[in-house]
């Protein structure tokens, strides 16, 4: 599994808390070898995302990811529910 990450999303995570951004890594973690494990909460989304796919990092805090047909990533953005959605 290749992931790319867009320079929206490295800008997003470098903004995070240490705590946070060890979190993510956690999830991302967990998301390479079960993308659609339970804690994650894998979704697709509509509008804005229509295409995408999110999970949860923290309760309030989720990660939008492209999948491509050749199986590759691309992490786009992470953010608050409130941030990303508005």
């Amino acid at each position: 599994m290749h992931i790319h990450y867009s320079s929206r999303f490295r800008k997003q995570y470098k903004k995070l808390p240490k705590k946070i951004s060890e979190k993510t890594l956690e999830r991302i973690r967990i998301f390479v070898y079960n993308e659609f494990h339970p804690t994650l909460d894998n979704h697709s989304l509509h509008g804005t995302y229509a295409g995408c796919r999110s999970i949860n990092i923290t309760g309030d805090l989720r990660l939008i990811y492209e999948k491509y047909s050749d199986g590759s990533l691309n992490f786009i953005a992470i953010g608050a529910h409130s941030q990303l959605f508005r």
